[in-house]
């Protein structure tokens, strides 16, 4: 999603980030009740709306534990999803057992990258957690896009922004969903690309950039590169996908890019096979999030992996598992 600066509307987004920061200060005096759950809860959030690569640091953190030997669960919200009760499992560990327009793109993607990782989704993080501790017992809870969830208690937040977001201002007037003084109850805030902000929490700031991690298939496995693809896309910066398919080499024969969380139809994917056959393509190639709202085509769909590359991984990684590590004190 991008949001142009409509600085007209600078009072109301002043409402909206007093809005916030009164709902955060009320959770941090205890006046609104803040929920735990029996194991640590480490939250992977932003501060503007659009893609800010929190779904795949979110992916890297439960990789983190699961490959430490420490039982995971990723708690979503479950964004573009029908589902509508309080809690559902989405993976127990193995096949993913619910589709991206029940559950929501992000979820299934996770469950498909993360064998051994339990993805659950539902609107109160707080309620699923505990739905997946009565399941599975105690767990490192990852919630994904968890920054504003504050009604359940987090050991760890990690923020993902880029520079600019800190010289930004909330919703409608900018892109904030609260003003960018919250970046200060971060305990990390993963800069993607840009230079990292001078002067601001120098201990708390961690370089990323987008790392290419190759194609994969639908079942999740790595194929080699198409030498012409078609590209398509419903994510808030399709631009980028262009970009990185370019750089590894491709000859892109088109694109047919939508709006985020686009819900593709079989019409939609069928016009989009028509078109890449007439350009000569030999794959459609896509993201990660959109290959599981795609319907089945005639021609390969292959989707690019991206990972988040860590300027201070080694320090990153530590700091993560100290926390996911307190799984093991608690009782089962």
């Amino acid at each position: 999603m991008n949001v142009r600066p409509r600085p007209w509307l600078g009072a109301l987004g002043a409402a909206y980030g007093a809005v916030g920061a009164a709902r955060a200060a009320l959770h941090a005096r205890g006046i609104l009740r803040t929920h735990r759950l029996r194991g640590p809860v480490i939250s992977v959030g932003n501060l503007a709306v659009g893609g800010r690569g929190k779904t795949p640091v979110a992916a890297c953190v439960a990789e983190w534990a699961r490959d430490d030997g420490l039982p995971v669960a990723i708690l979503s919200r479950g964004y573009g999803g029908s589902f509508a009760g309080d809690a559902l499992v989405v993976s127990d560990g193995g096949t993913p057992g619910a589709e991206a327009a029940v559950a929501g793109d992000e979820p299934v993607m996770l469950a498909r990258r993360l064998p051994g990782v339990v993805v659950a989704v539902g609107p109160r993080r707080d309620v699923v957690g505990r739905a997946v501790e009565a399941r599975f017992g105690p767990r490192v809870h990852v919630l994904d896009d968890g920054f504003q969830h504050l009604r359940l208690h987090r050991d760890l937040d990690l923020v993902c922004l880029r520079a600019h977001d800190l010289d930004d201002v909330p919703l409608p007037a900018g892109a904030l969903r609260e003003g960018a003084s919250a970046a200060a109850r971060a305990d990390a805030l993963l800069v993607w690309d840009d230079p990292a902000p001078s002067g601001l929490f120098p201990d708390r700031v961690f370089r990323v950039r987008r790392r290419l991690a190759g194609f994969v298939d639908r079942d999740g496995s790595a194929t080699g590169a198409p030498r012409r693809p078609f590209l398509l896309a419903g994510i808030a910066h399709p631009e980028r996908l262009e970009a990185d398919v370019c750089s590894l080499g491709c000859d892109v024969a088109g694109h047919a890019f939508f709006a985020d969380h686009h819900g593709f139809s079989a019409a939609d994917v069928s016009r989009v096979e028509a078109e890449a056959r007439a350009a000569g393509a030999d794959a459609i190639v896509t993201t990660e999030k959109d290959l599981p709202r795609l319907p089945a085509v005639g021609l390969p769909v292959l989707a690019l992996r991206i990972a988040p590359a860590f300027e201070d991984e080694e320090r990153l990684r530590a700091r993560v598992l100290a926390v996911a590590r307190r799984v093991r004190e608690v009782r089962p």
